[in-house]
């Protein structure tokens, strides 16, 4: 199919999102953008969810995985499954009672205004990452197969999708978003199925047959039980377990549309919902990359994992329908990760680094022009972003988003664990430098023990390369640190946050014991 066709439907698509922002939008204000009134429908949010956890990294990167490691990342899933669950019944509870517009304002009640920013630094730093990366997957795969073929240069494309999604997303926000994410998540979904049921199809397979090929072929284990691998089953169920409670749970982005539901009772269901539902779908994205395998093998297709869907479905192989299919639901899985983000990290900045809420003195018209602003710049920051993606060029980037994961969203999990799990209190100004230190400590750990995951993305070379590998093997031996990175940052900053703390106040004020060493 031409590439003029394919851009005809995209531009299609990006109208009807346009319709149904005019129409939710209308009589917004910021209360609509930044917490939808606190009257979204809870099947509606939950719905909706699954398109934001998703994105373009799980409807192409996670397919790509199985040729090489069958069905591990399942092992991933099962620990996002016990994280919802822990978000479902701790955090969504404490984030009601509060009455909370942004869920770094517990921050402030537990601690104090440092490690409130803080906390809302931390997320904007993470979601930038790691939302900026998931859209250079899929304008890289439009721009590949579609738009280099008419003349259109990466930078354009970049610039002109950013465009779009500030267009229907700069008005309305979450009350919008609702909508538009419970859309583009059907689409999705559709071009999913769809797309399995005609592979499966050309090939004379069932869902039973698959799966007995994939077997033969040693792809569909589950559970790897090296202790010493990277992907092995502890490590890869808890990483998934608090990879979920920071990327979802510690995520304004994510919470955002959850305390959009007036209830908890109701907030409740749609996690649980969405969990269930997550589960299979990540399953069925699993089949998925098990069906582009034995169509690839069948008719010699060899190339990246991140491009055999795209190969598949764009170059000719497939008929135009399953190419139509596909570039639908692509940026069905584009939209919903790119416009939600954006949209929580204006409201994070506006709300958590500007205070807007904290200035009563502003009329709704000047926080309006604040928000627009904010909203405008991160636009920026996400094209700026996205090009520095490009020069990387990662064949994998569900591998940098983990990745990324372990190291942004560690200093959250060590400040609400700390406030959760302990009654201390803690110096307040320092909580800073201890977020700042934990990950750049694990950093330099991890660049160690992964010193050729490292030397892959950044392209190092010189005989200093071999010299950290060296002193890897000295260090660790054959053990590799895997996604359970995220748990060895948060711990880090636990212990740092202990460092800095002292035992509650009494009631009469007085402290019941010295603070720890180091601090008056």
């Amino acid at each position: 199919m031409s590439s003029t066709v394919l851009l005809s439907f995209v531009i299609g698509y990006f109208a009807i999102l346009l319709i149904v922002a005019w129409y939710t939008s209308r009589n917004s204000n910021n209360d609509s953008f930044f917490i939808g009134n606190k009257n979204s429908n809870w099947m509606l949010v939950a719905f909706g969810m699954i398109g934001t956890s998703l994105s373009g990294v799980t409807f192409v990167s996670v397919p790509g995985t199985v040729g090489t490691a069958g069905f591990s990342y399942f092992q991933v899933v099962i620990g996002y499954l016990i994280g919802y669950i822990v978000i479902a019944f701790v955090l969504l509870p404490l984030y009601y009672r509060l009455n909370l517009t942004s869920i770094y304002n517990y921050l402030q009640h537990r601690f104090g205004m440092v490690s409130y920013k803080t906390g809302a630094l931390f997320f904007i730093i993470s979601r930038t990452l790691g939302a900026t990366a998931r859209l250079f997957l899929v304008i890289n795969v439009l721009q590949i197969f579609i738009l280099k073929d008419l003349g259109i240069s990466f930078g354009v494309t970049t610039f002109i999708i950013l465009l779009m999604i500030l267009l229907y997303t700069f008005e309305g926000g979450v009350k919008t978003i609702v909508y538009t994410d419970t859309l583009q998540t059907t689409f999705m979904l559709l071009g999913l199925v769809i797309c399995i049921i005609y592979i499966m199809g050309n090939l004379n397979h069932s869902v039973g047959s698959t799966l007995q090929e994939l077997g033969q072929n040693n792809l569909t284990k589950i559970f790897n039980t090296d202790v010493n691998s990277p992907g092995f089953f502890l490590k890869s169920i808890l990483g998934g377990m608090f990879i979920t409670i920071g990327m979802t749970g510690l995520d304004q982005e994510m919470m955002q549309k959850n305390i959009s539901v007036k209830r908890l009772g109701d907030s409740q269901k749609n996690m649980m919902t969405f969990s269930i539902i997550m589960v299979l779908v990540n399953f069925l994205f699993l089949l998925l990359g098990g069906v582009l395998y034995l169509y690839g093998k069948a008719n010699n297709i060899v190339v990246p994992g991140d491009d055999l869907f795209p190969t598949i479905a764009l170059k000719g192989i497939m008929p135009a329908a399953i190419s139509i299919i596909f570039i639908i639901g692509l940026i069905s899985a584009l939209f919903p990760s790119a416009d939600g983000a954006l949209t929580a990290l204006t409201s994070s900045f506006c709300i958590d680094i500007l205070g807007l809420k904290r200035k009563e003195n502003l009329t709704e018209r000047q926080n309006k022009r604040t928000r627009l602003t904010v909203h405008f710049t991160f636009a920026v920051v996400f094209f700026l972003m996205v090009m520095a993606f490009k020069v990387m060029d990662s064949k994998s980037i569900i591998d940098i988003i983990l990745k990324v994961a372990g190291f942004t969203y560690g200093p959250l999990l060590g400040l609400f664990a700390f406030g959760i799990l302990t009654k201390r209190t803690i110096n307040d100004r320092a909580a800073l430098y201890v977020c700042l230190l934990a990950p750049l400590i694990i950093l330099g750990i991890d660049f160690i023990n992964n010193i050729e995951w490292w030397q892959r993305q950044l392209k190092l070379e010189g005989p200093w390369v071999e010299s950290v590998r060296s002193l890897s093997v000295s260090l660790f031996g054959t053990f590799k640190i895997g996604t359970e990175l995220l748990i060895y940052n948060g711990i880090v900053t636990f212990l740092g946050l202990w460092l800095i703390s002292k035992r509650q106040l009494l009631s009469s004020g007085k402290t019941v014991s010295h603070t720890s060493q180091g601090m008056n």
